[in-house]
């Protein structure tokens, strides 16, 4: 897509002998001394990483700068968590060494096991159980007559982003919030624990942040600006994303006398998780002591940033990005996909030692600070936004890697030029292409019903972007078309963020090899130097439309759904059903009375719909004929065709989160990493707010509207 057929042919050529350039050694070598040490936010190794990637660049021929901003970054200083009363318990939060593990005995460089942007706070209170600790979970101890107020939850991993779960439970009155790992999610349940197997031990810790990022990634004192030296900050007190609530994650040999203690109803089959236990919501009668210290110290962060100069159009800039940072040694998350990158940018540099140079600028990015909040991305992005919005093309970025299928999700306006490629990458494991093995698994895992309906039809929809890697500054705060790449699906594990993640579990349970390693850098390198190189941009503005339009199908069922399902509810209430069905030993209550769900008005939807069905349509018909036009034509041509996302933006941004400005793509603002489509209209549908979601149809609407203007002005010029 985008090229003349000669241009086709030459960039086949050039793409063959890229593939040729790849090597896994390079990849290992990397990965060992990358992974050698710890290297989160603030630490030496941390800055001898972006060191040592930066003389790299500079080796490889690209014009390379340590990009650096100072950021708010909390670790512990007290962490104490003790049941007590009758069975006392003081938990270790504590990983121990292993000897089959090289890495996890550096004891005096790791992070301790903590939450980063918890409250400070010593409380006392009864424990409650709380299943995954979402709104819906909180339905259910209603109706169980269980109340979190003014007592400490305990919550499992999963089902949400790690941070909504405290941010819920203060919400309701909660003083404290404990999340600890489940074996039935990541532990013996799931498989052999580490070091036999990859699984969670059953002292492993899951690390993370617990910032409230769908408000504002980023910096919490420096929101929409760089975070400079001389950068205007808030007082902490003022900073609205940490968290209201002392929290903290523990292993599940901590969680188990803790969850021994507790009483009252026993928990829903659904919240029971793999220990060997009956699952009690609570509360008990012995209370648990939580306290927690931080050091709340500004850092610095070590962003490498390394341009190659586009030939041609030197002002457009196609970016490629990977975090170096890790919560402890990293090795899966993040640096198998930031060797995958590494030698992407070499290889190309190899190329420009024969000959090739990218028509527009390629900007390779690694950045620091992105476990705790996408600090370096965000930082960066903010700070250099005005030239961003003028001269970026689109924004591909991988993280973790490993063994499997690929997983791509981002810009719909990129589809079909995205299953091009994957029709071009073998997949090492089988002979066949990536496309085709993604296809295959898909078939595989349908229900009988699915199966019938996609068999023959190998076409891979892109999934939408949420959060949590570093393209959400790029694509949902400045409206920058962008790609989340990257594999996995064979190599599940239990390492995230614990002193596990190392050189010596990847190698042996992750990808072996790098043969996945190699084939990201095939298919990333091979998005990014298309986009660098294509006469027209790839952009297919239908492929949006029929996305959105079915974004605007669902919210409009959700409705539907809604309100019929309400109404059901609502019926049984006043029919005492639920009343004479429940075992009156158990003290379940009747759910409440709810609103009745009214009839919202989609006419302004539905015609920005159809206005933009029609416009991309005739771009269809148009774009076969667009590379060969005029030089000068084209080079309007792609300006059009690459701003058109920044029209997918508001400057007002969504309700209580004004940093996320993008109107079809957000995370979720009670899911975090999930995304939410068209997330103006369907969350407040979900929160039944309905003043707000009538007036998010007019401005989705509106924002459409917008879109369809930049296309008809690309259907104009290539008449």
């Amino acid at each position: 897509m985008g090229f003349t057929d000669a241009a086709a042919a030459k960039q086949i050529e050039w793409e063959k002998q890229f593939d040729a350039q790849l090597n896994p050694q390079n990849q290992d070598t990397w990965m060992k001394f990358l992974s050698s040490h710890p290297h989160h936010v603030g630490s030496a190794k941390d800055k001898a990483n972006a060191e040592y990637m930066a003389d790299l660049f500079k080796q490889w021929g690209y014009e390379t700068e340590i990009a650096t901003y100072y950021v708010l970054f909390p670790t512990p200083k007290t962490r104490m968590l003790e049941l007590l009363g009758t069975k006392p318990y003081k938990a270790k939060l504590e990983e121990p060494a292993i000897p089959e593990d090289k890495t996890s005995g550096q004891k005096t460089e790791q992070l301790p096991t903590y939450n980063a942007y918890s409250a400070d706070g010593d409380v006392t209170a009864e424990l409650v159980f709380v299943n995954r600790g979402i709104p819906a979970d909180y339905e259910e101890l209603e109706r169980m007559g269980v109340s979190v107020k003014g007592k400490i939850v305990i919550a499992k991993y999963g089902g949400s982003w790690r941070g909504i779960k405290p941010k819920v439970a203060a919400e309701h009155g909660a003083i404290g919030c404990i999340i600890y790992s489940d074996p039935e999610d990541d532990g013996y349940v799931a498989g052999d624990t580490y070091p036999e197997g990859p699984f969670r031990r059953k002292d492993g810790v899951q690390r993370g942040s617990v910032m409230d990022m769908p408000v504002y990634p980023g910096d919490p004192l420096t929101p929409g600006v760089g975070a400079t030296k001389d950068a205007k900050r808030l007082d902490r007190k003022d900073a609205i994303t940490i968290m209201k609530i002392p929290v903290l994650p523990i292993s599940y040999e901590d969680a188990l006398p803790l969850l021994q203690s507790l009483r009252g109803p026993v928990a829903p089959l659904s919240w029971r998780g793999g220990l060997p236990i009956t699952y009690h919501v609570g509360p008990g009668t012995d209370k648990v002591h939580l306290k927690l210290e931080f050091n709340w110290d500004q850092k610095p962060l070590y962003n490498v940033i390394a341009k190659l100069r586009g030939s041609e159009y030197p002002d457009e800039w196609v970016l490629r990005g990977n975090h170096h940072d890790g919560w402890v040694n990293g090795a899966a998350d993040p640096l198998s996909g930031m060797v995958a990158e590494m030698e992407e940018a070499r290889a190309i540099g190899e190329l420009v030692k024969k000959g090739f140079r990218p028509k527009r600028t390629l900007v390779y990015c690694a950045w620091d600070g992105e476990e705790p909040a996408l600090l370096g991305s965000t930082e960066w992005v903010e700070d250099h936004q005005e030239e961003l919005l003028q001269n970026a093309v689109a924004y591909i970025n991988s993280d973790g890697n490993s063994r499997g299928f690929i997983s791509a999700s981002g810009s719909h306006t990129f589809e079909p030029f995205f299953n091009e490629i994957m029709n071009e990458v073998t997949d090492p494991e089988t002979g066949v292409s990536i496309k085709e093995r993604r296809y295959a698994r898909t078939i595989a895992e349908a229900d009988q019903t699915a199966r019938t309906k996609l068999l023959g039809n190998k076409y891979v929809k892109l999934g939408a972007l949420g959060a949590g890697s570093d393209y959400s500054p790029f694509l949902q705060h400045l409206g920058i078309a962008s790609m989340n790449l990257g594999f996995g699906g064979e190599a599940a594990g239990g390492e995230y963020h614990s002193i596990y993640d190392s050189y010596d579990l990847f190698i042996k349970f992750k990808d072996p090899g790098y043969e996945y390693g190699i084939v990201l850098s095939k298919t990333a390198g091979r998005t990014t130097l298309r986009l660098a190189d294509a006469d027209v941009l790839p952009i297919d503005f239908n492929s949006f439309y029929k996305t959105v339009n079915d974004y605007a199908t669902e919210v409009k069922t959700l409705l539907e759904t809604m309100r019929s399902e309400t109404e059901t509810q609502n019926r049984m209430i006043k029919e005492k059903l639920f009343d004479l069905a429940r075992d009156p030993k158990k003290g379940i209550q009747s759910p409440k009375i709810k609103e009745a769900v009214p009839f919202l008005n989609f006419s302004s939807l539905e015609n920005a719909l159809t206005k933009l069905k029609n416009v991309t349509e005739e771009y269809q018909k148009s774009y076969s004929g667009s590379t060969q036009q005029a030089a000068d034509k084209r080079t309007q041509l792609n300006q059009i065709l690459f701003k058109a996302e920044r029209s997918l933006t508001q400057a007002s941004g969504l309700p209580r989160r004004n940093w996320y400005r993008h109107q079809v793509y957000a995370p979720g603002y009670y899911t975090g990493y999930g995304v939410k489509t068209l997330p103006g209209i369907r969350e407040a549908i979900e929160e039944r707010n309905w003043k707000e979601a009538q007036q998010n149809i007019e401005v989705v609407a509106n924002t459409l509207n917008s879109y369809s203007e930049q296309v008809e002005k690309a259907v104009t010029l290539l008449k």
